[in-house]
């Protein structure tokens, strides 16, 4: 739902802020008032192209400013979540900035471009439920969904309820081609497959050969390091046993003189001999340590043919550091992935077969799926034509009809085999014509209408944006066309301009656009109309500029009626 729209600087608009509510939201104003300029607003928050000559005269740039709430349209949520975009409150606020140099988009002010702005905010189609527009916009310029058969098989089936089965269809389908697109590339190119297969056999051997072990490089490099320096360890060796223990001024000879002159004195003071009774402790300790040391160095010699055979090693797992991985575990991962993609190439036949045989097996139940659509559809295209047909007359669309064509495609594609059109006839005498050769924007805005009424809204409310609706009907067919209008703002919102009395009564708020005098220039302005000003203005859209008594109790009639 919109919920606020900000404008500045934008054609005749010098600053304005509008605040739309849900339900039915009228605009109405004289002739040259301005609403197309605000519907044009509107439209580039859509993602319409902008153009730097709509930049009010005197200005360097121009700002549009969308506020939605997204509240109950968690699918718009996820695709900016997608496209990595902050959505605080449930809000998107789209930002359109129009300038001489460059123009720009922003969503929750982060930059984007025109064509992510269209795809979140008014997509062309409906994807199985999936994509809704924010926004529908129907009138002399914008009936692209309505033009749309892509669209029209979206309302027929919501009408006929068969959301479940078409993203059933689609979700298999889409695995049918990534079945077909498998077994393509394992049939692509049977030398390659030969030659892919010899180069991995080769790197497998050039791994396996080496006898790689977890860790091997760190035991080798300190193993290298003791042979290299093995003369350096004995003299330290030499060096510690003989302060330790035995050069006559070591640490032994110095405990061992303490020790006996404490003998000498313990019959003194026997307590001095118990504190001394730890170094006893000490001399063994040293001995042992002095003992280990050597018993572990006499182990390590120089032996150039150990160390020769250790650097070769090292220098062949380096090459292969190179190649697969700076670490040994790394290098034995690559062999593992090596080893898996020889399986799967070797396997590659009876993995086709496999494939093949998924292939016959969705190919069937997508035929039967496919084929319940169809029917299911050609079954509804004829109520919902009658139904349509019917609100048509309601809305003094004598002489139309309304006709839903239903034919196969060749070929299957993700929604089925059926091939919907929204056709109109103009007379008995005429044959049925597209949709898209239907030239007035007010009898499509009508169609979209009844269409809307016969079909319900959908789970993903929107915001209807419809202008000429009321193009060419007067009294009670007028009343009718804001009943319906009302009716669909239930639980979502529609914005309509409209110059009828009795559409005006149905809303549930009233905005006044009008030209106001400026320094240089015009500017336009909208008023949100409070009861008695809304009054007023009904009363001038039933008599003009010359209000009267007679206007406005019949303005005070038509909202009593339309509440009631």
């Amino acid at each position: 739902m919109l919920l606020e729209l900000k404008v500045a600087n934008f054609a005749i608009i010098e600053n304005l802020h509008l605040s739309f509510r849900q339900g039915l939201n009228i605009l109405s104003g004289e002739t040259g008032a301005g609403k197309s300029v605000l519907l044009k607003s509107l439209s580039l928050l859509m993602g319409v192209k902008g153009s730097a000559e709509s930049i009010r005269t005197g200005c360097k740039q121009a700002s549009i400013e969308g506020s939605f709430d997204l509240s109950h349209r968690h699918d718009i949520a996820a695709k900016l979540h997608e496209q990595g975009i902050e959505c605080e409150e449930n809000l998107l606020i789209v930002r359109r900035v129009l300038s001489e140099e460059k123009s720009r988009v922003y969503l929750n002010g982060t930059l984007s471009t025109l064509n992510t702005l269209r795809d979140m905010v008014a997509p062309l189609i409906e994807v199985a439920g999936h994509s809704a527009p924010l926004i529908e916009m129907t009138g002399q310029h914008e009936n692209r969904n309505l033009l749309s058969k892509a669209y029209h098989l979206d309302l027929i089936d919501q009408y006929i309820g068969a959301w479940d089965s078409r993203q059933k269809l689609q979700k298999d389908y889409q695995r049918l081609q990534s079945v077909r697109s498998q077994i393509a590339q394992l049939e692509k190119d049977t030398q390659a497959k030969i030659q892919r297969l010899d180069f991995l056999v080769f790197q497998k051997q050039e791994i396996t050969n080496l006898g790689l072990q977890p860790g091997e490089e760190i035991n080798i490099e300190t193993e290298l390091r003791k042979l290299k320096n093995s003369n350096r360890l004995g003299g330290f060796v030499d060096l510690a046993e003989a302060s330790l223990s035995s050069d006559d001024d070591s640490a032994m000879a110095r405990l061992h003189a303490v020790l006996q002159k404490s003998a000498e004195v313990s019959h003194l003071d026997p307590v001095i001999a118990q504190k001394l009774e730890g170094l006893e402790q000490a001399k063994a300790m040293i001995e042992d340590c002095v003992y280990e040391l050597r018993q572990y160095v006499s182990k390590i010699e120089a032996d150039p043919a150990r160390q020769e055979s250790l650097e070769q090693r090292l220098s062949d797992l380096r090459k292969l550091q190179k190649k697969y991985g700076p670490t040994s575990q790394e290098i034995l991962a690559a062999l593992a992935d090596i080893e898996n993609e020889i399986q799967g190439l070797q396997n590659s036949d009876q993995r086709i077969s496999e494939l093949k045989l998924e292939t016959e097996v969705l190919e069937k139940d997508l035929g039967k799926i496919a084929l319940d659509l169809h029917r299911r559809r050609s079954s509804g295209a004829k109520l919902l034509g009658d139904s349509v047909n019917e609100e048509l007359l309601d809305l003094n669309m004598k002489g139309v009809t309304f006709h839903v064509t239903v034919g196969k495609l060749a070929m299957l594609s993700s929604s089925g085999i059926s091939d919907i059109e929204f056709m109109s006839q103009t007379s008995s005498k005429d044959a049925p014509k597209s949709l898209a050769k239907f030239a007035s924007g007010g009898e499509l805005s009508r169609i979209l209408l009844s269409l809307k009424r016969v079909v319900g809204s959908s789970d993903q409310p929107r915001t209807y944006l419809f202008d000429e609706v009321d193009t060419g009907v007067s009294g009670t067919t007028a009343e009718k066309v804001g009943k319906k209008l009302k009716s669909i703002g239930k639980g979502q919102q529609v914005i309509c301009v409209t110059h009828l009395p009795q559409v005006a009564a149905y809303g549930d708020v009233h905005f006044f656009i009008q030209k106001s005098p400026h320094s240089d220039g015009v500017a336009m302005e909208i008023l949100e109309l409070k009861k008695k000003e809304r009054v007023q203005e009904i009363a001038r859209l039933i008599s003009g500029e010359k209000i009267s008594k007679t206007s406005l109790a019949h303005a005070e009639q038509l909202l009593s009626e339309a509440r009631s």
